[in-house]
């Protein structure tokens, strides 16, 4: 079965491009659909060619792919595969990129740099979508990027789930590794019950990008710390940030973040710090070289499916996180 349809000839498709088919195919299997039949090549001068193998007229599409390497050919396809959708005369196509590409850039810090997370909104606008859906966007500001409804997805329920099971929650501290994360964080502490530390950063100014001392704010010394982050790119800061926590008497750290970047040399970097468990779910693949023994990854297929399940039968995506109705 490649669609479903409720009376009134209400029909949902799910498409995958290439960049990730297996969280997209095990996507489809919570949602209880087969992924639509599409045709993916490259041209010899890396241009690509979408076609859909059945019928989309009328149909309530969602589009998955997830942004990773290499991040422009994945997006570049996505676009395409939207367009094709648009002029197939597909009713609603719903964008699903559980990594928004581009999304760090999402202000101008200098003069003269780019808003990408805006042009990234305005280019899936453009080729014809109709919804966004994204988990733990770098900064909720994206959502305003773009013209039309986006679905905010987040990952806490299915990382404090998991984290629950294992903590004793009366000698755990959640911490943000940079003030950047302190209102995620805090959100974590006020669902576990926990303390909130944060690292407070000193940059020499005589040296760029050079951090002379970290800070730690907040009730670490004996206790176990949880690093809360979005994303974990080169794993620089996190493992310095892990670093400075022990320096204050620490007893063990565990890191938990929703996307696995893993660019070099995170992996090693992970490896070889004193970090006891790096916990990441699956929006992005991970190769069997990115795999190491301190690594758990959660599958967010099912939030993701839920989510999806709720769009199309105008549901409630609020309800997935805060119970309402």
């Amino acid at each position: 079965m490649t669609s479903i349809k409720q009376p009134g000839e209400k029909n949902l498709m799910l498409f995958s491009g290439r960049a990730y088919p297996e969280l997209a195919e095990e996507v489809a299997e919570h949602v209880g659909v087969s992924l639509t039949p599409t045709k993916l090549v490259d041209f010899a001068n890396g241009e690509i060619y979408a076609r859909y193998l059945e019928s989309v007229r009328g149909c309530d599409a969602f589009v998955i792919q997830s942004h990773t390497s290499p991040i422009n050919q994945w997006i570049m396809e996505q676009l395409i595969m939207v367009d094709a959708l648009k002029r197939a005369s597909a009713k609603r196509i719903t964008v699903v990129m559980p990594f928004f590409g581009y999304a760090r850039q999402d202000k101008k810090g200098r003069g003269r740099e780019p808003i990408t997370a805006r042009l990234m909104a305005d280019l899936f606008y453009t080729a014809g979508a109709d919804r966004l859906m994204s988990i733990d966007l770098h900064t909720s500001q994206i959502q305003g990027f773009f013209d039309g409804p986006v679905d905010h997805l987040f990952a806490m329920p299915v990382l404090e789930s998991y984290l629950k099971n294992k903590l004793d929650l009366a000698t755990t501290t959640v911490v943000s590794p940079d003030t950047g994360r302190v209102r995620l964080s805090e959100r974590w502490a006020d669902t576990l019950g926990t303390p909130l530390a944060f690292i407070h950063k000193r940059r020499d100014l005589d040296v760029a990008n050079q951090v002379k001392v970290n800070e730690v704010v907040g009730k670490v010394r004996g206790r176990t710390c949880v690093l809360i982050d979005d994303m974990i790119d080169t794993a620089g800061t996190i493992c310095k940030a892990a670093d400075a926590l022990y320096e204050q008497g620490a007893t063990n750290v565990i890191v938990a973040a929703t996307h696995a970047v893993f660019s070099d040399p995170a992996v090693d970097r992970l490896k070889n710090s004193r970090i006891s468990e790096v916990i990441v779910t699956n929006t992005l693949p991970l190769s069997q070289e990115a795999r190491f023994d301190k690594l758990t990854v959660l599958s967010i297929a099912p939030l993701i499916a839920r989510a999806i399940t709720e769009v199309f039968t105008d549901g409630s995506v609020t309800s997935l996180f805060e119970g309402d109705t």
